[in-house]
């Protein structure tokens, strides 16, 4: 019962103790020095070798601008318990006094004692941080290392050598350090990530690139081959991360599923041109089966995307060559997807789709690839306008999958299914909740339809022209460009309704851009810019226009302006960051 008393009593003046500390901390917060330094002087004799609390009853004193006392406390302790940091700490208060003779005299005391004992330096350095005190952080590193040449302080010196603005220092340490340790070469790639995002400048980005391309050259190492390629991967520059990895292929073969990874990053960006290549040298190089067929699958996906009718015949015997060769099984489920999907929407054969996709579903499947057959037979039954059919499925796809983004996506589906249907009030309530989703897409896409619905009831109770865009809409859906252009030019021309006017722009201007008619493209996007500048579709028309003049007309002189004016007018525009990147690129700020 005794050591039972003692134990409780002890507990109880450990919390104790720290709910004083915590009050302390909050009276200095709220600039209430007065109180804070009664408990923190009580804290301190309470634990006389903790200088965390000599520190503080320091501060409170510097904070009401009693230098003398502050002075008179660190010495006492400094004569009790001599630690270099509380040196730093008598500088510091010099400093404030502006007496800045005797600051430089405790610095560099602080500094000889790291000369005695270079462990010292991870206090006194800390210490001189924490008062940002940076040229005086660096030359305790530099004293320790001096000291004692088994240290290695490269990464703390190049962060602070940043901190400064000395760029180039910060990534020659940097890269040092990383080479001499490279099990910490993520630690450095997420500092350089960060100073790339962050600091937004192209100069830093120009001189990290140098200096990596210096390092190649200079000792043929693939370590730096494959720092050059996570560069050209930050700056999504996939081509020459290309160029890297097959110089890293050619000594290191297995390192092959590098080559792989950055097909797939090239082609999720819509680098089409670039995965292509990719894919090219990968199938030439590898009889992997899952390498071969999962290649297969993205260049058929990829050429689909941009198909004409008369490529259809030859794009199906490529699928089912495929599903020949590796067999129609789980293991080539996205195969069997792809082929119903194709089935349905291109060659219209709905019937064929079914089909494969029931065949799917009597196969061993996992409750995700359940869910993937479902959703493609509910688009399928939606692209044969069995509305309730289709929706039966994505409800279960709903109910299977609570909580996890391939349920949230037959969420939207639903709503979506019922907005073409024409049953707005049900659609809206549904899209209202998914407007606030976890995936970005996703929440993109609902409140896309959700302001839509909402614009066009309140200008409109009859929403008249909303039931004639949803029924366009959904021929576009069906892949009928040519009827639902036709659609969209009549309710534009019939119907003068002003929250239908900009949006109907903006689907003839897609339908043209796809189809490769630019000029008129341009044209509809030019009249949303021009009479709808208070609209939600100005940033996409700006956006979209400057596209076509940069990657289809290669007239990089009209396509800045405008996403000069995406950046600097349209801040909250989902297309901003690709916009500045663009901007940046033609504006010549980066080097190739």
């Amino acid at each position: 019962m005794k050591k039972l008393f003692l134990y409780i009593t002890f507990l109880l003046s450990v919390a104790a103790f720290a709910q004083n500390e915590q009050l302390a901390y909050n009276y200095f917060e709220k600039g209430e020095y007065e109180k804070a330094l009664v408990i923190y002087q009580d804290l301190e004799k309470a634990q006389p070798y903790n200088t965390f609390f000599t520190q503080k009853v320091a501060a409170c004193y510097q904070q009401m601008q009693q230098y003398d006392k502050a002075a008179a406390t660190l010495k006492a302790r400094v004569d009790k318990n001599p630690q270099p940091l509380l040196l730093v700490e008598l500088g510091y208060n010099y400093q404030l006094q502006k007496d800045l003779p005797n600051a430089e005299k405790y610095y560099n005391l602080a500094i000889d004692e790291i000369k005695k004992n270079a462990s010292h330096v991870y206090s006194v350095a800390n210490a001189f941080e924490q008062k940002v005190l940076l040229p005086q952080a660096l030359k305790a590193y530099e004293t320790a290392t001096a000291a004692n040449p088994q240290m290695n302080f490269d990464y703390q010196t190049a962060l602070l050598e940043g901190q400064q603005g000395n760029m180039a220092k910060m990534i020659d340490k940097l890269l040092a350090y990383a080479y001499a340790n490279p099990q910490n070469l993520m630690m450095v790639q997420n500092q350089l990530s960060r100073f790339m995002e962050e600091d937004g400048s192209d100069a830093f980005n120009d001189a990290l690139r140098k200096a990596l391309l210096v390092n190649t050259q200079k000792t043929q190492d693939i370590f730096w081959n494959q720092f050059l390629s996570w560069y050209f991967v930050q700056k999504k520059d996939y081509g020459k991360a290309f160029i890297q990895e097959k110089a890293i292929f050619k000594r290191e073969p297995q390192l092959f599923g590098n080559i792989v990874n950055l097909a797939k990053m090239a082609a999720d960006e819509n680098e089409d041109a670039t995965a292509r290549e990719i894919y090219a040298f990968v199938l030439q190089n590898t009889t992997n089966a899952d390498v071969l067929m999962d290649a297969n699958y993205s260049l058929l996906l990829m050429d689909i995307k941009t198909a004409q009718e008369k490529d259809y015949p030859a794009i199906q015997q490529r699928i089912d060559s495929l599903l020949a060769d590796f067999g129609v099984s789980p293991y080539s489920l996205d195969v069997q997807v792809m082929k119903a999907d194709f089935q349905a929407f291109y060659l219209k054969d709905t019937k064929g789709a079914i089909a494969t996709l029931d065949a799917a579903l009597k196969l061993q499947l996992n409750k995700y690839q359940v869910a993937e057959v479902k959703m493609k037979l509910s688009d399928v039954l939606l692209l044969e306008q069995k509305f309730n059919q289709a929706i039966i499925y994505y409800a279960q796809v709903e109910e299977d999958l609570k909580n996890d983004p391939v349920g949230h996506q037959a969420s939207f589906k639903m709503a979506r299914s019922s907005y073409f249907k024409g049953d707005f009030d049900w659609a809206g309530k549904q899209l209202k909740v998914l407007k606030s989703n976890a995936s970005q897409l996703i929440a993109n896409d609902a409140l896309e339809i959700y302001l839509l619905i909402i614009d066009n009831t309140a200008e409109d109770s009859l929403q008249t022209a909303l039931k004639k865009f949803a029924k366009a809409d959904f021929k576009l859906y069906q892949n009928k460009r040519a009827e639902a252009l036709a659609d969209f030019q009549e309710l534009l021309a019939t119907d003068k309704t002003e929250s239908i006017q900009d949006v109907t722009l903006l689907r003839i201007g897609e339908i043209y851009e796809k189809q490769g008619q630019y000029d008129l493209a341009l044209k509809n996007y030019a009249e949303i810019i021009e009479k709808y500048k208070e609209g939600i579709y100005v940033d996409e028309a700006l956006y979209f226009s400057a596209e076509i003049y940069n990657k289809k007309l290669n007239d990089p002189e009209k396509a800045k302006p405008l996403y000069e004016k995406v950046i600097f007018e349209h801040q909250d525009s989902i297309y901003f960051v690709e916009a500045r990147k663009q901007f940046r690129a033609l504006r010549g700020d980066t080097n190739s």
